[in-house]
């Protein structure tokens, strides 16, 4: 690894890097590309979940990228002093969601599955945060292994997935897919 992306955890080896984790980066209101830009050009592994939206202007209609959480950017990388230290000068961006002044680490499962989501396509539509419900996971199909809670809107099933670090979730449908309780 190369740049700050490979920094060791000394508390526990000298020798031995310690393994990366995501983590959620709060930034400035329509800042998340270039957060995302200055990651990138330090060697770091940002991932910004991008959805299509279709905009209207008085005079035409057009298709557009927006951030699916908007305000923030996920980074993937092994928590040290220097990563810290590069994370305050970058411009527009506010810092880690902490804890008691510690970054919150986001499990991995939990960004694998907002990965595959906008891999496949599928769509979806940012959703309240959830924390009790029924949790299910998806069997076959493109989103086999998904896992989530289990709503019922308006008649509709839909699998809500939530991102613990940043308090948000995201909901896609799931008619057709055969699901299992866990």
């Amino acid at each position: 690894m190369s740049g700050v992306a490979g920094c060791l955890d000394w508390a526990n080896s000298v020798l031995e890097p310690e393994t990366p984790r995501w983590y959620a980066l709060t930034t400035l209101s329509r800042h998340e590309w270039l957060v995302t830009k200055q990651l990138q050009s330090h060697g770091l592994e940002p991932f910004l979940p991008i959805k299509s939206e279709i905009h209207r202007w008085s005079d035409r209609l057009k298709k557009i990228e927006v951030p699916l959480f908007p305000g923030y950017v996920f980074l993937h990388a092994n928590m040290c002093g220097e990563v810290r230290h590069t994370i305050q000068r970058l411009r527009g961006c506010g810092g880690f969601i902490t804890m008691h002044g510690e970054p919150v680490p986001i499990p991995d499962e939990q960004i694998s599955g907002i990965q595959k989501i906008l891999q496949q396509r599928v769509s979806c539509t940012t959703y309240s945060y959830l924390t009790i419900g029924q949790r299910v996971r998806v069997r076959g199909g493109s989103l086999d292994g998904m896992e989530g809670m289990l709503v019922r809107t308006n008649g509709e099933n839909s699998l809500v997935m939530s991102v613990d670090g940043i308090g948000r979730s995201v909901a896609i449908r799931i008619e057709g897919y055969a699901i299992q309780q866990l």
